[in-house]
């Protein structure tokens, strides 16, 4: 009677797994973190380019000294911003690719183990076959035997 088969590293798998799950989901969450920051960013990048062009065109026409103050504000605000978003965005990004990485290390883990596990159902279904074509050996020689000795 053949065994079922049973893999013997089959919680280490489970759990090599799981791990590789929970880095999938924590790499996507810092993807979309970097992805809104740096969004963000371009946003007010792109915002400060509008002002200033907004600027140049009144620089034509003439504008008051509060006009240009205002003006002189804003832009320092923007640039403050773009400064914390331009560091936002390098702390986001290297959380991404360390999270990156991680998912490769597990990738590569879950593979090794997937890998053994084909090898060893590979090796004992081999083996329940070898085991099978002697039993049917032992059976036909029996089957022989009693014919031959009239049993």
């Amino acid at each position: 009677m053949m065994k079922p088969y049973e893999y013997r590293f089959e919680k280490v798998l489970t759990y090599r797994e799981q791990e590789k799950t929970e880095t999938e989901v924590e790499f996507k969450k810092a993807v979309e973190s970097f992805e809104t920051i740096a969004t963000e960013l371009y946003e007010v990048l792109k915002r400060k380019e509008d002002v200033i062009g907004e600027h140049q065109e009144k620089m034509k026409t003439g504008f008051s000294i509060n006009e240009i103050h205002h003006y002189a504000r804003f832009i320092d605000s923007l640039d403050k911003r773009i400064e914390d978003l331009q560091q936002s965005v390098l702390k986001a990004r290297s959380k991404m690719n360390w999270f990156e990485e991680r998912l490769l290390e597990k990738t590569i883990e879950v593979k090794k183990f997937e890998k053994m596990k084909e090898k060893d159902k590979e090796h004992y279904r081999t083996e329940m076959e070898q085991a099978e074509a002697s039993l049917l050996d032992e059976l036909s020689t029996l089957k022989f035997h009693r014919r031959e000795t009239g049993w």
